[in-house]
């Protein structure tokens, strides 16, 4: 005779851990400093950094530049206003890491070395790097804010960069 009680008990158990996980109403994903929360219809704070035509600076004059002008997008499309905060790559990722920006520009690519310090985004765009090999641009978001960096992906992705 065939006992079947430890498998019926296995999918009782199973459809009570989904019931109270869909209970819960986890957003996924999730941002767990609240970043893209913060964001809509308030200020996203981007750090940029020069680098030839994808992002430039002039002065006291918004940046202007490939990286830029796809921030700026981003950035109406979530109805925020954008602190831009320039610097270099370290000073910026460190700010980053701090919580102190939301997401970094400037050149940077798949094979960043912040990687350990940063989330990147999927290479949004081709380019030839320094040596003439194709090399995939990417954007840095604070480690763990997740779905900031989902939209950020997806607003790229609808680009087509």
């Amino acid at each position: 005779m065939i006992d079947i009680r430890y498998p019926v008990r296995a999918a009782a158990m199973a459809l009570v851990a989904c019931w109270l996980l869909a209970g819960c109403s986890l957003g996924i994903p999730a941002d767990p400093q609240g970043s893209l929360e913060r964001i809509q219809g308030g200020q996203i704070r981007i750090g940029i950094s020069p680098h030839s035509h994808l992002v430039e600076l002039h002065g006291d004059q918004p940046p202007t530049g490939v990286e830029a002008e796809l921030l700026a997008g981003f950035a109406a499309s979530l109805d925020s206003s954008v602190l831009w905060v320039p610097g270099g790559e370290e000073e910026l990722i460190g700010a980053l890491e701090n919580g102190e920006l939301d997401v970094v520009a400037g050149g940077l690519t798949e094979d960043t070395p912040w990687v350990d310090k940063s989330a990147i985004t999927r290479p949004y765009a081709q380019s030839a790097g320094p040596d003439g090999k194709k090399v995939g641009r990417v954007l840095a978001v604070r480690m763990g804010e997740n779905a900031l960096l989902s939209r950020l992906e997806r607003y790229l992705d609808d680009r087509g960069q």
